[in-house]
């Protein structure tokens, strides 16, 4: 039976671009970046090269590029290196767990509450700084639901108070336009194997002249900002889905958006038909490739695993969550059912037929289940 991949907003398949720069990386001489000998000094110009991947992709300067082991890293630093400056952190309710967890180790939390499709509310979200706050943190798009934050209003309220502010990109990151420079954000996280990077590998972006603690010590790495032996191969292949994107004025990256716009549409459109399914989140103004769907009455384990058993893979529940299906943080905040959901995302390589695969599953899967809990 063929498979049908859906759930890339957790994770996707390595660009073949990516591939091929890790496994080059792995073949050339093995060297520490930090050395002056000549096998040390090689491997050195491939991290800086694929910092200036990165730095195209997300409008960045390249010395403002960290490279971490992924986007948690990244936003535990943010979270972290503020400290010296408050014990205060406001964080949207929707805010992915590694957000919400982590302000909540370096202090207080002041938490937002958002609409009903997952959406803040810039003056709530201003109106919760006070005098202790260190950092103001807003997701880009919502990992379960889509929905589009109003970031740049975010950002510049938070300058008008002087307060930081960081934006969580990783879902975002390769699947939208992203200009960190003229956003005016003090720090952004993104992961690579979400954009069809290499896993084990992110980058926070630290805005130019910011100084932060560094979360990870013992080492001068990264110029001082990140401890540690840098991953250079997955730094390569980081750097090579990157420079994929980014080529020609991101001229892949707008075509795949369009693409998974259309693919997820597609979606939309045909569960209109489906008694007891409802969208969650902002049907429109989303990011272009999940949609979050409700399922009332059944629980969702019993979808997924008959999707599975029609070859289509999907997810339910917190988007956090890898062990359980437990409900999910996001839609409890938007006042949903957050016990009966379905997350479809498409990926860079994603087909009609994978959409097909699950429209033509799905009728079946819930019919079946309506069919059994009616005895």
């Amino acid at each position: 039976m063929a498979r049908h991949y859906l759930d890339h907003a957790s994770t996707s398949s390595p660009r073949p671009e990516a591939v091929a720069a890790v496994v080059a990386s792995l073949h050339a001489p093995t060297g520490d970046p930090g050395r002056i000998h000549t096998e040390g000094m090689a491997v050195r110009v491939a991290v800086e090269q694929a910092r200036e991947q990165v730095a195209e992709l997300l409008g960045a300067r390249s010395r403002e590029v960290v490279f971490t082991s992924g986007a948690t890293e990244a936003i535990a630093a943010a979270a972290w290196g503020v400290t010296g400056r408050g014990r205060h952190q406001v964080v949207p309710a929707v805010e992915h767990s590694a957000v919400r967890e982590a302000a909540a180790r370096a202090g207080a939390v002041t938490i937002v509450p958002v609409d009903g499709v997952g959406r803040v509310d810039v003056d709530a979200v201003l109106a919760a700084v006070d005098d202790r706050t260190a950092l103001v943190h807003i997701q880009w798009g919502n990992h379960e639901v889509g929905t589009v934050q109003p970031v740049a209003d975010v950002v510049a309220g938070c300058r008008d108070r002087g307060v930081l502010v960081h934006v969580d990109a990783a879902q975002a990151a390769g699947r939208v336009p992203i200009a960190f420079d003229d956003l005016g954000a003090d720090l952004l996280s993104v992961s690579a194997h979400k954009l069809g990077g290499p896993p084990g590998v992110g980058a926070l972006l630290v805005r130019r002249g910011l100084r932060l603690d560094p979360l990870l010590v013992g080492g001068d790495q990264e110029r001082a900002r990140r401890a540690g032996f840098e991953n250079a191969p997955a730094i390569a292949g980081f750097g090579a889905a990157a420079n994929a994107l980014a080529a020609d004025c991101g001229t892949l990256l707008l075509e795949e958006a369009t693409e998974a716009r259309r693919l997820t549409d597609r979606v939309l459109d045909a569960v209109d038909d489906l008694d007891g399914v409802v969208v969650y989140g902002d049907p429109e103004d989303r990011l272009p490739h999940l949609v979050c769907l409700g399922v009332t009455g059944i629980e969702p384990q019993a979808v997924l695993l008959g999707l599975d058993r029609a070859g289509v893979a999907a997810h339910s529940g917190s988007a956090c969550s890898s062990e359980a299906l437990e409900p999910s943080p996001v839609l409890e905040a938007m006042g949903v059912d957050a016990h009966r959901s379905l997350r479809v995302s498409t990926g860079w390589n994603t087909t009609d037929a994978d959409i097909g695969a699950l429209l033509a599953a799905l009728p079946d899967v819930i019919a079946g289940l309506r069919a059994l809990g009616a005895r």
